[in-house]
């Protein structure tokens, strides 16, 4: 039991970059010889300083299939190690995964935003990057890092890697240019449309537009009642709450809903497929941005060294054209392809000041609280 807990201090110095993995598997091999033993618990500390794969989640659809291509596939031919990608629908069903697993079970996600990874680090699931081993981390926007390292003390669980819209999609079949521009989030509580309206099962996505609809500060909502019955008139006049991009994209392309909130890369891929939809930003949009964070028990050289590859130019570039959202990649210090510049979202200046992102101190404040309402609005009640 001794060895065991020596073993167990050892992994943990390793996983937050105090040795090296020569130098662990080195101290492995020594003691093991010592002892004459290399059974269980051991071998799962060999594993975890040379592992064969490494496991990732995401959002699936377009998103993953960009990620295979120019991301994972190639990775594997470089290294050896292969990438087990798996998909999830939201980020709440995820979470309650990965706090259900055993460590190392979960290594790397395409989380989305802020929120997010403040969730993740009250819960004591962040890593620790080691910064060294991630060079490329040079050439990504300042201002996507600064609002995770205020989170951790300075210190990365994850790298900014795209960033995009949850903004306005409408078929312009149906619904003109002028009528979004005029009615702007409203025009998903017009009665008008009733039964051709779709949107996001998020309660976070459901409360900002329900802002938006009651002309309120998302980030400062004053009138709460008013939000709720926004979101009760929207309820009523939906067909339906898509739960994932490929469902986002079926609803519009099949022409069952006219007009919902709608994910700025996956409305820029269905117009890519010959689709007619339009895209809006309201004032006050809600901006996002997703990183690929670290889980904490991940075996943290080799994930470190896949973030690495995929912040390579030519890999970030190549995804971005593949999943249609912009890079976390500053265009200051970066030459981006014309396609990249074209894609809904893209800043030039790379500061992002024109959008608006959730505050993470003010949602998490309220996430208990809203979540369990929402839950209730959406049953009906």
């Amino acid at each position: 039991m001794d060895n065991t807990k020596r073993y167990e201090r050892l992994l943990d110095r390793y996983r937050h970059g105090d040795v090296s993995r020569r130098n662990f598997l080195g101290l492995i091999g020594a003691s093991t010889a010592t002892y004459g033993v290399m059974g269980s618990p051991f071998t799962k500390f060999a594993r975890a300083a040379n592992p064969d794969q490494v496991r990732f989640d995401g959002w699936g659809g377009v998103v993953s299939e960009a990620f295979r291509e120019h991301a994972f596939n190639p990775y594997t031919e470089k290294t050896g190690i292969s990438v087990v990608d798996g998909t999830f629908g939201g980020a709440d069903e995820y979470l309650a995964r990965v706090r259900a697993s055993q460590d190392g079970e979960f290594n790397l996600a395409h989380l989305s935003g802020v929120f997010d990874y403040a969730r993740y680090h009250s819960l004591g699931l962040t890593s620790e990057i080691n910064e060294n081993n991630i060079p490329n981390l040079a050439n990504v926007i300042p201002a996507l890092q600064r609002v995770f390292r205020d989170i951790t003390d300075g210190k990365l669980s994850a790298v900014p890697y795209n960033y995009g819209t949850t903004s306005i999609a409408y078929n312009r079949k149906f619904i003109s240019d002028d009528e979004v521009k005029e009615k702007g989030a409203k025009v998903m509580v017009d009665k008008a449309h009733k039964g051709k309206i779709g949107g996001w099962s998020d309660w976070k996505t459901r409360i900002w537009y329900g802002a938006l609809q009651t002309g309120q500060d998302p980030n400062n909502i004053e009138d709460v009642e008013a939000v709720w019955a926004a979101i009760r008139t929207n309820r009523d006049l939906v067909l339906k709450y898509w739960a994932s991009g490929a469902e986002l994209m079926s609803l519009l392309a099949e022409e069952e809903i006219h007009v919902t909130e709608g994910w700025s890369g996956r409305i820029k891929a269905l117009q890519n497929q010959g689709h007619d939809i339009g895209y809006y930003d309201p004032p006050n949009g809600l901006g996002w941005q997703e990183c690929i964070f670290v889980i904490k028990g991940s075996p943290m050289e080799a994930c470190e060294e896949l973030v690495n590859f995929m912040l390579e130019p030519e890999v970030a570039i190549a995804v971005a054209e593949g999943q249609s959202y912009p890079p976390s990649l500053d265009p200051l210090k970066v030459e981006l392809t014309d396609k990249v510049k074209g894609l809904p979202a893209f800043d030039p200046s790379g500061t992002l000041s024109g959008l608006t992102f959730f505050n993470a101190d003010y949602w998490n404040g309220h996430e208990a609280e809203w979540a369990k309402q929402y839950s209730r609005v959406e049953r009906g009640y």
